[in-house]
């Protein structure tokens, strides 16, 4: 890692006054400079597995795989066996029995970035590790309020930004895994755009946990001013996707266009009042959603957490992986 005078290897270069999060506190890499940084580290995934893991619209390829995912999956193992020693040391001062807690992996960026695919991959990978070989996912929309509360709150239209979440409720999510390994968290129904009534994802004992959600980085707990944690606090590593604003409004364009003409046809799904638009009349629906909801949480809410990432992933116009930025230690 590059500090003070220290020289600078190929491939990767520090944060100029102009880089995305516009401090000195992270190192850039070009895609290349990233993919040496993979080791030995072996490719446990083909393209059967990786089609299943494919999110709509987000064409990721084995190569995308092992130049920028197999790295990232042997930092976080590095980090795994680090935080484990550190652990046992704890324990040790203190005189009380090994204990071992979930090491946390946030996932963060805005909608139609790639998160999803991105926490699926890296459960897959991370899976194939011996040192770690059960992985969670788990998302923050789990903690949405649901459908009836936002109404009686007047929250339909924030849905995704930070007050439309049970805050505190995340909290003790997070705090039951990092203290005793387990926790419950309510299960969301993109479907249905709500809460599925009294069913629960229940975790338990998984070596890593990975959380991927819109708002994970935020420094505020919404509402909940006294409240002494904040979601942050729980995380090992954090990982922010980034790209062009109007590329993703453009993905989310496109997103929006294919499941209008798939899931939004289902009589039961929540959406279904799009279903029989055209294409342009989608459009112009994707494009007012965009503008009214998603361009807004990204620039208030969003983006301004970016700079607090461990990892920043930056994509290009087709979704690919362009660039990554490491925090300085």
């Amino acid at each position: 890692m590059p500090i003070g005078g220290t020289a600078r290897r190929p491939g990767w270069t520090s944060f100029a006054p102009d880089a995305p999060i516009g401090t000195s506190s992270h190192t850039r890499f070009d895609r290349a400079g990233w993919a040496r940084l993979r080791s030995a580290v072996p490719l446990t995934l083909d393209e059967g597995d990786l089609a299943r893991l494919r999110g709509a619209n987000e064409p990721i390829s084995l190569a995308e795989v092992e130049q920028v995912y197999l790295p990232l999956t042997r930092l976080i193992n590095l980090h795994v066996g680090a935080t484990r020693g550190m652990a046992r040391v704890t324990d040790d001062f203190l005189g009380r029995p090994a204990g071992r807690r979930p090491y946390v992996v946030a996932i963060a960026g805005s909608v139609a970035v790639g998160k999803s695919t991105m926490a699926r991959v890296l459960r897959a990978l991370l899976s194939r590790w011996p040192d770690h070989p059960s992985v969670e996912l788990v998302t923050t929309d789990g903690f949405l309020y649901p459908t009836r509360v936002l109404e009686e709150r007047g929250l339909m239209s924030r849905k995704g930004f930070p007050e439309s979440y049970d805050v505190r409720r995340m909290i003790g999510f997070l705090s039951d895994v990092r203290s005793t390994g387990q926790g419950r968290t309510p299960v969301y129904s993109h479907h249905a755009y709500d809460i599925v009534p009294g069913e629960e994802l229940v975790i338990d004992q998984p070596d890593i946990l990975i959380f991927e959600g819109l708002n994970v980085l935020q420094i505020g707990t919404g509402h909940d001013a006294h409240h002494p944690f904040t979601a942050s606090d729980f995380f090992d590593i954090s990982i922010y996707i980034d790209a062009d604003p109007d590329d993703i409004e453009r993905w989310y364009e496109e997103r929006f266009l294919l499941l209008q003409q798939t899931a939004f046809q289902d009589p039961r799904s929540y959406f279904h009042h799009f279903a029989h638009l055209t294409r342009e009349q989608a459009l112009v629906a994707a494009r007012d959603i965009w503008a009214r909801v998603n361009a807004v949480n990204l620039s208030e809410n969003i983006l301004p957490s970016r700079s607090r990432a461990d990892v920043i992933i930056r994509k290009g116009a087709r979704h690919a992986v362009k660039e990554l930025w490491l925090r300085r230690l």
